[in-house]
């Protein structure tokens, strides 16, 4: 009788330690992933500082902000592309800057315009050509002479293909199948000369 007890409190000892043992586990298994759930939510958290006080902010995935980011690389291409300044050192600045955020199709149009000694008279006549966009539509492009103001259409089309970001490509996008639909003439206003 005493053996069958013994035993009995055995079996009992036993089921009690594997079943703390379990709780054990599952206690320590929850906590590693609640600890990493909120080591993950840490990490999307970025303080800012705005002059002494810290400000919270999310990070966001590229996919989030792609129609932003899409937007603002195409806007700043056609800004490097398109905004000229009677300046050669200048011009090749801007051109190279532009060769990051667009395919050979970019340097292609480059080329031809160079060819056709578009960027020597720009130089030979002080033109000053700067770009207005609205947002992704571009609408206008002002080219500023000596005596004049001229507003022209100017329509462009390509795609954009996800690459990896570099300092000199911030988006991580490339404008590719790059090509101008229209460049047309809206208006030629006189300049008033002082």
């Amino acid at each position: 009788m005493v053996i069958k007890n013994l035993e009995n409190k055995i079996k009992l000892v036993m089921i009690v330690s594997c079943l703390f043992m379990v709780g054990c586990i599952i206690i320590s298994l929850g906590s590693i992933f609640t600890a990493k759930g909120m080591v993950d939510d840490a990490h999307k958290k970025v303080y800012v500082l705005d002059g002494n006080v810290p400000i919270l902010v999310q990070r966001t995935t590229m996919d989030e902000t792609l129609d932003v980011e899409a937007k603002s690389h195409v806007e700043l291409f056609h800004h490097l592309f398109f905004t000229l300044a009677p300046d050669d050192k200048y011009i090749n600045y801007t051109m190279e800057k532009a060769m990051y955020l667009v395919d050979e199709t970019g340097l292609a149009q480059y080329n031809a315009l160079k060819e056709k000694g578009f960027y020597n008279n720009i130089m030979g006549t002080s033109a000053v050509f700067s770009i207005f966009c609205d947002s992704i539509k571009f609408d206008k492009q002002q080219i500023e002479r000596r005596t004049n103001i001229l507003m022209r259409k100017l329509v462009t089309a390509g795609e954009l293909k996800r690459v990896p970001r570099t300092e000199n490509n911030p988006h991580g996008l490339l404008i590719t199948n790059w090509r101008t639909l229209l460049n047309q003439d809206l208006e030629q206003k006189q300049k008033t000369i002082y």
